[in-house]
């Protein structure tokens, strides 16, 4: 008798729902616009447990980390500690949020031109926004302040501070003989605000370029959804 109970008090599955009512014929019906982010992350999931349906892992998962953002950086060990979400569905997940993360970046070409701190802050946001660490990236430039390259991870630093010593900053830039060089930095703490250790080390670049012959255009730290632009702020003449 308990068990009978327990049973009828069971929420139906997705597909026992009547078809209007499931997110995937929504989805293909009516499009994305009137679904919730649980019904769009249960589309993903695709099925259920026997005591969960796909929406209700996503609800679960979106309970546990707030929003599709804070959910990209759970590692798939991280995202299995969650009942009901094993190695499969969790390599689900990232492959569509990994997927949603790239079609937000643009690919930069070879010989392409940043016209602005603005178009440096669009490209790199999303790539480092969610890092850990400060990572330190150099941007190669020609004559023409066309790209070359952009030399990835030039240091890597702790949970707080990286180290830019000139001899790895410039190293890149000195091979692949460009002409001017924009730095780009992260906070892992959201705040751009430069601190006295990046005016510091700017002003160290700024120096070392000038007698390498290699001149910094720019520093840009980028936080959680803004950047700062050391040669806005006067710090790089």
């Amino acid at each position: 008798m308990i068990t009978a109970m327990k049973e009828e008090k069971k929420r139906p599955t997705i597909k026992q729902l009547p078809t209007h009512e499931r997110p995937r014929e929504r989805l293909i019906q009516s499009g994305d616009e009137h679904l919730t982010d649980a019904e769009l992350l249960g589309i993903i999931i695709r099925d259920g447990t026997q005591d969960y349906s796909a929406v209700d892992l996503a609800r679960k998962l979106l309970s546990e980390y707030g929003d599709f953002r804070r959910l990209s950086t759970a590692s798939v060990s991280e995202l299995c500690e969650t009942k009901g979400i094993g190695p499969a569905r969790a390599a689900q997940i990232k492959a569509a949020l990994a997927i949603a993360k790239r079609l937000t970046e643009t690919s930069i070409r070879p010989q392409q031109q940043f016209k602005c701190s603005n178009d440096i802050f669009r490209h790199f946001h999303e790539q480092l926004r969610e890092k850990k660490q400060e990572v330190f990236l150099a941007v190669l430039l020609d004559n023409k302040n066309r790209i070359i390259k952009v030399e990835a991870d030039v240091t890597k630093g702790s949970l707080t501070s990286s180290i830019a010593h000139p001899r790895e900053a410039f190293k890149a830039a000195i091979k692949e003989s460009a002409a001017s060089v924009i730095f780009v930095h992260n906070h892992p703490s959201g705040d751009p605000e430069p601190s006295k250790e990046d005016i510091q080390i700017t002003q160290r670049l700024s120096e070392a370029g000038n007698i390498v012959g290699i001149k910094v255009l720019d520093h840009i730290i980028i936080g959680n959804g803004s950047f700062v632009s050391l040669k806005d702020k006067g710090i790089i003449s």
